[in-house]
């Protein structure tokens, strides 16, 4: 069975995912996300066929501590933040080792697949 990405944030953020062809989405305006972002969030936590949720990194300051947690501990859905400047590299990194296990990016000069 294959899996859907799916887009969490403000119109503008989810815009071009859904004219790439991104089905899932979930609208939050910039105004409502402090009461509407952790709806939006579960929900998707909550669908079976999404695979991985993608938000901008900025988003997780909105989030609730339960909802953010569960954000950075889900498996599946896999969460990818984007947007998020020079640290998003390892950020970006954290979650693709998390999400299958191994480091893909570890060098030869002793970096450990399972840090």
């Amino acid at each position: 069975m294959s899996q859907e990405i799916a887009v969490i944030g403000s119109p503008e953020f989810t815009t071009g995912f859904r004219l790439a062809g991104v089905r899932k989405f979930e609208n939050v305006p910039q105004d409502d996300k402090d009461e509407s972002l952790d709806d939006a969030v579960e929900s998707v936590l909550g669908d079976e066929d999404v695979g991985i949720a993608v938000m901008h990194d900025e988003d997780l300051d909105h989030l609730s501590r339960k909802v953010r947690e569960s954000v950075e501990t889900s498996v599946e859905p896999t969460f990818v933040t984007i947007g998020g400047g020079a640290a998003g590299g390892s950020g970006l990194r954290d979650q693709i080792k998390r999400a299958i296990g191994i480091d893909l990016m570890a060098d030869e000069e002793g970096e450990s697949e399972n840090e």
